[in-house]
């Protein structure tokens, strides 16, 4: 199986940092004694290891993890845990997950977003002989919610999400909310700051433990943070970077990864 691309390069690390932090490239290049046209050229996809390591402290990122993103020396460990599907579907321009988590003794499962396309999912439900039991929503951007209705009618599952994020067929809820599907158990944590109401959902139940953190964090790097990326950061610290280090992250797009992991080679967090 072909390996899932890493969602984001050092370009754009590096743009999400300077927009979050509300930093020009002429700001950032006097800060970093180098030139603006050294900025540039990193954002414009050119990787140069010494500007990167420059910028780094200014942006309040990890040289160490940047440079090696820069010279795509590390790629995630591959994650085969019994109970957890990932699926990939096109959307626009990009690619996007969902998944599956269920409990292999019972059969009950739960689904984790729904892309752009549920029949995959629909196709696994049916083969493995399992019963959708909840549909929980990470944010409601469309990528992630394309297919909601089609994953209901076809299951009759009921939808839950975030009560920040108000959406159509999903009853709203406050994060701390505990949900259960067979011997799953699943926390509700509020990771906002790419979206309004963000949750991660964390289950425990599998050999190890699982956080579906929707575009909160990135192998390598975090979402855009469209609302607050200062909110973005301490939120993803507190309730998904504390996470025991086995810990699975199955993020929104690009391939799945660990707490352990990202503590040393993402950017944004070492």
């Amino acid at each position: 199986m072909a390996l899932i691309p890493l969602e984001d390069s050092v370009a754009d690390i590096i743009g999400k940092a300077m927009h979050g932090l509300q930093l020009s490239e002429c700001e950032v290049a006097s800060a970093a004694g180098v030139t603006p046209a050294a900025v540039a050229s990193l954002r414009a996809g050119h990787f140069d290891e010494a500007s990167a390591r420059a910028i780094a402290p200014v942006l309040q990122l990890g040289a160490e993890a940047l440079a090696a993103l820069g010279h795509q020396t590390w790629y995630p460990q591959p994650v085969a845990l019994t109970g957890l599907v990932c699926f990939t579907t096109p959307y626009q321009d990009m690619t996007v997950n969902n998944y599956l988590v269920f409990d292999p003794s019972s059969g009950e499962a739960l689904a984790v977003d729904t892309g752009a396309d549920c029949r995959s999912m629909l196709a696994y439900l049916t083969q493995s002989k399992l019963t959708l039991k909840l549909i929980l929503l990470t944010h409601t951007h469309a990528d992630h919610v394309l297919d909601l209705a089609g994953l209901q009618q076809h299951t009759g599952a009921p939808a839950y999400v975030g009560e920040r994020e108000p959406l159509a067929g999903a009853e709203g809820f406050a994060a701390g909310r505990l949900f259960r599907c067979g011997t799953l158990r699943i926390t509700t944590h509020l990771t906002w700051g790419h979206s309004r109401g963000g949750i991660t959902y964390g289950i425990t139940g599998l050999d190890r433990p699982v956080a579906l953190v929707g575009d909160a964090v990135f192998a390598g790097s975090m979402g855009g943070c469209r609302v607050s990326y200062a909110d973005a950061l301490r939120s993803n610290r507190d309730h998904i970077l504390s996470l025991p280090a086995d810990t699975v992250i199955c993020p929104g797009h690009g391939p799945l990864t660990s707490v352990g992991e990202e503590r040393v080679h993402n950017p944004f967090f070492t």
